[in-house]
C-alpha cells in the first residue's frame, strides 16, 4: 500500500505543471541561451530544481535554507559538463555553447510552483531535410568520390550511436542495423562511391541528427519524419497514436503549431482525459475527439485554421503529424495522350523551400525539389513504374507537368510547400489538383458531356430529318408513277 501511494505521489509530481503552454526558447548552436525563473529575489526558505527531458532528470538545484547551489554536469553522458550556470540572486539557469543535444523541455520548480521551457537549439547543417513518413531519404556527404585512405562514420542522435561506415584503407563498408533497438534493421543503404547515407521506408523513430564524420572533418544534417494527413475542409483529420491500447501509466499529449500549445491530454493513472478548447482563439472548440482505447486525435470540421502541425507525446516518444486542409479542388480535364499542367501559383521558388508532388490517397511522392539541398527529383519508379518518363518539373515556380497521360494517371494530385525550416518547425501550404483523364470515347467533364450530348442530339435530329425527307420524296415519286400509269389506262 506505501509503495502505491508513493508511486502515485510521483506520477502527481510527474504532472504538476503539465498543463498550459510551455515557453519555447530558441538558440542557435554555440550560442548561450538563459531560463528565466521569473524571481527578482529568492527567498530564505526557497528550494529551486531545474530538470531536463521527459524522464525529468535533475541538472540543477538551490537550496537557500542550506546555501547550496549544486549544477549535476555529469548526467545524461555528460552532456551538460562546464555549460550550466545558476544565477545565485533569481535561480535562473543559463545554459552556454548549445548543441542539438540540449534540445528539450526545461522543468523548473520553486517550492510548489512549476514552469516549463521548450528549448530549440539549431545550427547551420549542410542540409535540413524533411519527408512523409514511408519515404526513402538520401544524406549527402558532399563527396564525389572517396579516397583510398578515407575513413567515413555515420553517427545517430545525441548518443552519437554509430549506425554506419566506411573504412577504404580496409574496403570494408558496414551497416550497424541492430542498433538502437533495430529502428535501421533493412533501412539503410551506402554509396560506395561518395560515402552518401540513404534511409529507406523511414519511420518517425528515424527523426534526428545525423553527424558524418570524414577523416577529421564533420557535417551534420538534420532528417524530420511526419506523418502526413489530408483532408478536405469540412471533413474530419484523424491522427493515429500507433497504439493499440494505453498502459495504466501513460501520460499523452497532443500539441499544435510552432508553440506547441496543449490542446488535449490524457493521464491513464487518474483516467483524465482533457481537452483544451478554448485555447487559440477557440478554434478547437467542439471540435476534438480522444480514442479512449488508443489516444488518437480526431479534428471534426475542419478549417483552414486547423491545417498545421500536431504533436503527440508518449510519455518519453515524440511523433509528429503534418495536417493539410484543402479548402478547394482545382479541377482539371485531359485527353488521353494529351499532357497536362498543374501549376503550383508560385512565381519563384526561393532559396529555403522544399516542394514536393504527391498522388493520390497514400499521398506517394512522386516529386520533389529541394532548394535547401539544391536538388530537383522525379521519382518515376513510384506505383508501379506508371510516371516513369512523364514527369517534368519546372525548377524555377514548381509546377508539374504529366506528359503522355492515361487513365492511370487521374486522381488526386497534392502540393506541399514548406518553408523557414527551424529545428523541427516549419510553415507550409497545401493545394490539390484533381485530374481526370478522357480518351477517344468517354469525354472528361460535364461541360464537354453537355456540349457532346447536344452534337449528338443535333447530329441525331438531322439524320432523322434526312431520313423522314427520303422516305417521304420516294413515297411522293411511287404516287405519281401511279398516277402517270391510271391516266394512261383511261385513254
Amino acid at each position: 500500500m506505501f509503495l502505491k501511494l508513493v508511486l502515485l505521489c510521483l506520477c502527481l509530481w510527474r504532472l504538476d505543471g503539465a498543463f498550459g503552454d510551455d515557453e519555447v526558447k530558441r538558440v542557435k548552436e554555440g550560442d548561450s541561451v538563459s531560463l528565466n525563473s521569473g524571481l527578482t529575489e529568492m527567498k530564505d526558505d526557497d528550494v529551486i530544481l531545474w530538470r531536463f527531458g521527459y524522464k525529468n532528470t535533475l541538472i540543477a538545484e538551490i537550496n537557500v535554507t542550506a546555501d547550496r547551489f549544486t549544477v549535476y554536469e555529469d548526467v545524461l553522458d555528460g552532456r551538460f559538463r562546464d555549460r550550466l550556470k545558476l544565477d545565485n540572486q533569481t535561480g535562473s539557469l543559463t545554459v552556454t555553447h548549445t548543441t542539438a543535444e540540449h534540445t528539450g523541455y526545461y522543468r523548473l520548480q520553486i517550492n510548489s510552483d512549476i514552469k516549463r521551457f521548450d528549448l530549440r537549439v539549431y545550427g547551420v547543417y549542410g542540409e535540413f531535410v524533411s519527408v512523409n513518413e514511408g519515404d526513402s531519404v538520401s544524406i549527402n556527404s558532399g563527396l564525389t568520390e572517396m579516397k583510398d585512405d578515407d575513413v567515413i562514420q555515420w553517427r545517430f542522435g545525441y548518443k552519437n550511436t554509430l549506425i554506419a561506415e566506411i573504412n577504404k584503407r580496409a574496403d570494408r563498408f558496414t551497416v550497424y542495423e541492430d542498433v538502437l533497438d533495430g529502428r535501421f534493421r533493412d533501412r539503410l543503404k551506402l554509396d560506395n562511391q561518395t560515402g552518401s547515407l540513404t534511409v529507406t521506408h523511414t519511420t518517425t523513430e528515424h527523426t534526428g541528427v545525423y553527424k558524418l564524420q570524414t577523416n577529421s572533418v564533420i557535417k551534420r544534417f538534420g532528417l524530420i519524419v511526419f506523418v502526413l494527413e489530408t483532408v478536405m475542409e469540412g471533413d474530419s483529420g484523424s491522427l493515429n497514436s500507433g497504439l493499440t491500447e494505453m498502459k495504466d501509466d501513460d501520460v499523452i499529449q497532443w500539441r499544435f503549431g510552432d508553440e506547441n500549445t496543449l490542446i488535449a491530454e490524457i493521464y491513464k493513472p487518474a483516467d483524465r482525459f482533457t481537452v483544451y478548447e478554448d485555447v487559440l482563439d477557440g478554434r478547437f472548440r467542439d471540435r476534438l475527439k480522444l480514442d479512449n482505447q488508443t489516444g488518437s486525435l480526431t479534428v471534426t470540421h475542419t478549417t483552414t485554421e486547423h491545417e498545421g502541425d500536431y504533436k503527440l507525446l508518449i510519455n518519453v516518444e515524440i511523433k509528429r503529424f503534418r495536417l493539410a486542409v484543402f479548402d478547394e479542388v482545382t479541377s482539371v480535364s485531359v485527353k488521353e495522350g494529351d499532357s497536362v499542367s498543374l501549376n503550383s501559383s508560385l512565381t519563384e521558388v526561393k532559396d529555403g523551400d522544399v516542394i514536393q508532388w504527391r498522388f493520390g490517397d497514400e499521398n506517394t511522392l512522386i516529386a520533389e525539389i529541394n532548394k535547401r539541398a539544391d536538388r530537383i527529383t522525379v521519382y518515376e519508379d513510384v506505383l508501379d513504374g506508371r510516371f516513369r518518363d512523364r514527369l517534368k518539373l519546372d525548377n524555377q515556380t514548381g509546377s508539374l507537368t504529366v506528359t503522355h497521360t492515361t487513365t492511370e494517371h487521374a486522381g488526386d494530385y497534392k502540393l506541399v510547400v514548406y518553408s523557414d525550416l527551424m529545428m523541427f518547425s516549419e510553415s507550409f501550404s497545401s493545394k490539390v489538383f484533381r485530374v481526370s483523364v478522357y480518351d477517344s470515347v468517354h469525354c472528361c467533364g460535364p461541360t464537354e458531356a453537355v456540349i457532346r450530348l447536344v452534337l449528338s442530339a443535333l447530329v441525331g435530329v438531322a439524320t432523322v430529318s434526312i431520313v423522314v425527307y427520303d422516305i417521304r420524296s420516294r413515297r411522293a415519286e411511287r404516287d405519281q408513277a401511279h398516277i402517270h400509269t391510271s391516266g394512261s389506262i383511261e385513254i
